[in-house]
């Protein structure tokens, strides 16, 4: 073997010994979190990294990033085999992939297309982050610079590339020049040049090739485009149930000193790998309504935060005792992540659904939550009245519990234990018993099974609060309280099925419960509507000449999915034109009211639902239609606010639907 060869080998080893070692370094730091397992439903699991890694359907959503952090991806994927390639040049002269024979050609005209699309790329990023400076991105600073880096080395390395094709062109010495048409379009630049020096480039550009390939290897771990290595696995090990659903506390444990997250090593180790893959695109806090909406909170600064923690603080517990350090004194609270930024959160998930590496941005910040109110009793003041509450009267507001029934008064509702024959629950929930305008709501669903002959009943001062308040504030004792009472009650009646018209109790039924030992089967009143209309036991024969835009829950949208459902009923209605908002569906809005927020003031920056209620109004509908107790009473503020009262009406589907009935 030639002495080249023999040094180049050398580096080659060197370097890929320098990148393990850093490989080992971080996962080492994955240690030093909590334990969670993130296997099984492989085929789920490899669906997600064909689709949401592989096919960019993510970042796809916003078609010139996305398209373009598309070829960018895809180039390096594609462009492995040319660095392959060149990394057996420097073993071998002359050695190449040719053994592929009638594929080879095939893959050099796709390396030659993908590479310029590549280039073209990093060119238009390059163009948004000194040029048009979008909003959403870090245009300053450090994460600039990184950036910066990472887009300079990726140009290099395709410019080195065709560079060194073209010299091997130019000395007649690569027979696959036709396939290698845009380094052919470069060989004149060696037009001229004798033999040797035309090789003095041909190396030249090879050693420039190499340098920056394994540069940009061991560059990786020390910069935040660390997710190109990590966000494969993350979105492989991303959650499978539910978006939503929280993950129960063991309160049983006497094991444990603390409750919730106040540090590093209080997070899963999955919640440290969404630190490393944070590729800090901001899709986040540009979803965020209450980032949109002047609050101090940003997702992505949540997830950085834990990352920053995380390389500060782990080599300091990684070894075999904690060594001795300032650092050590710091929290992961109140130094990196003020309170502020925790309890402006509405968990309404629209940063999960947007981050394109599958980061849990609200299970951290809940976890955070947990860790106040449960070891340092630290909440917005509102809360405490809240919270007092549930526990005297199991409800948020402070009303009698004995008055939680008398919404159903003059209705000849059954109780469960007095209608053996009822097959359905009917859970009216908070809102739906004792909110003045929501209760209409409750009569109006509770109306509409009756006429369809639906055989149901209700709990009546059985029911309690669900516990959805509780859990998402960080109480997680109190809402355990409340769900294991709710569950001997369901249980002792023996429930099967429950009907709600709230998403917050269709979501933590549907989704939680059963953490507890409550399995039932779980329907939103707006798919139970959707179902009598298409059985034919709802006619909907009056017509309604007006135009309805329709406001997704978080709950009931992104958290379950329910989309189609609620607007399939408001399409049922004769007569009616329906009109999108801009911000609908999987990218909805939130109204500001979740997350135990409908009982905390909003203080700083704009109020969330007035910042929705203008989008509404902006489509100048007669009704805006919602399918939530607390979206209708943000959204009727949100009006009131405008002075729009006297022209748009806010309704649930129930009511629009019983509207269109022949009575």
């Amino acid at each position: 073997m030639e002495l080249h060869s023999i040094l180049f080998l050398a580096v080659l080893a060197v370097s890929i010994a320098f990148f393990v070692k850093n490989a080992l370094r971080l996962v080492s730091y994955l240690r030093v979190a909590k334990p969670e397992s993130r296997g099984g439903r492989i085929s789920e699991r490899l669906k997600n990294v064909l689709v949401i890694a592989f096919g960019q359907s993510k970042l796809l959503r916003e078609p010139l990033a996305g398209v373009m952090h598309f070829f960018i991806f895809w180039g390096f994927v594609i462009l492995l085999l040319a660095i392959l390639e060149a990394i057996g040049e420097g073993i071998s002269h002359g050695f190449s992939l040719s053994f592929l024979g009638p594929l080879y050609p095939v893959l050099l005209v796709v390396q030659e297309v993908i590479a310029f699309l590549v280039v073209l790329s990093v060119i238009v990023a390059l163009a948004r982050r000194y040029i048009t400076k979008p909003a959403r991105l870090d245009v300053s600073g450090h994460a600039r610079m990184d950036a910066t880096i990472i887009l300079v080395i990726i140009l290099l390395i395709m410019m080195s590339m065709f560079m060194q094709n073209a010299a091997a062109i130019a000395s007649d010495g690569d027979q696959n020049a036709g396939a290698r048409f845009l380094s052919s379009a470069l060989a004149p630049v060696f037009s001229g040049d004798p033999p040797l020096r035309i090789e003095f480039w041909f190396y030249t550009f090879w050693l420039i090739h190499i340098v920056l390939v394994l540069g940009f290897m061991n560059y990786l771990p020390y910069s935040k485009h660390l997710h190109i290595l990590t966000s494969i696995p993350n979105v492989y090990l991303a959650k499978l149930s539910p978006r939503g659903k929280l993950s129960a506390l063991n309160l049983q444990d006497e094991t444990a000193t603390k409750f919730g997250v106040s540090d590093v090593e209080d997070l899963t180790w999955k919640q440290l790998l969404d630190g490393y893959t944070c590729t800090e695109c901001g899709r986040c806090t540009a979803a965020c309504p209450a980032a949109a909406t002047g609050k101090p909170l940003s997702p992505k600064k949540i997830i950085v935060d834990i990352r920053q923690r995380t390389m500060e603080k782990a080599p300091l517990l990684a070894g075999p005792a904690p060594q001795e350090s300032p650092l050590l004194a710091k929290h992961l609270i109140d130094n990196y992540i003020t309170e502020d930024e925790l309890w402006a959160c509405t968990t309404c998930m629209a940063c999960v659904q947007e981050c394109p590496v599958m980061i849990e941005h609200v299970d951290a910040i809940v976890d955070m939550r947990r860790y106040l109110v449960l070891n340092e009793s630290r909440f917005p003041r509102e809360l405490q009245a809240t919270f007092q509450n549930l526990e005297k009267n199991y409800t948020p507001w402070a009303f009698s519990h004995s008055t939680r029934a008398d919404w159903a008064e003059g209705m000849s509702i059954p109780r469960i234990g007095d209608a053996p024959d009822a097959s359905i629950l009917f859970w009216a929930g908070c809102a739906g018993s004792y909110d003045a305008r929501y209760r209409k709501v409750t009569q109006a669903f509770a109306k509409l099974m009756k006429l369809a002959g639906i055989k149901f009943a209700i709990l009546g001062s059985e029911e309690k609060c669900n516990g959805d308040p509780a859990r998402r504030a960080g109480n997680e004792y109190l809402a355990q309280t409340l769900m294991m009472e709710n569950i001997g009650t369901l249980n002792g009646h023996n429930v099967k099925k429950i009907v709600t018209t709230c998403p917050h109790c269709f979501n933590i039924f549907r989704n939680e419960y059963p953490q507890l030992g409550g399995t039932y089967e779980v329907v939103h009143h707006t798919e139970f509507i959707m179902d009598l209309i298409d059985s034919g036991k709802l006619r909907l024969t009056k017509e309604k000449r007006e135009t309805i835009t329709y406001h997704d829950s978080c709950y009931l949208g992104r958290y379950n999915e329910v989309y189609d459902e609620p607007r399939n009923a408001i399409g049922a209605i004769p007569g009616v034109t329906t009109v999108e908002m801009n911000r609908s569906r999987d990218k909805g809005f939130c109204c500001g009211a979740g997350g135990a927020r409908m009982f905390m003031e909003e203080t700083e920056g704009k109020r969330i639902n007035i910042e929705r209620t203008e989008e509404a109004l902006s489509l100048n509908p007669d009704t805006i239609g919602t399918a939530c107790p607390f979206c209708m009473t943000m959204m009727t503020d949100g009006v009131k606010a405008k002075e729009a009262a006297e022209k748009v009406r806010v309704k649930d589907i129930a009511e629009l639907v019983l509207e269109a009935i022949e009575m």
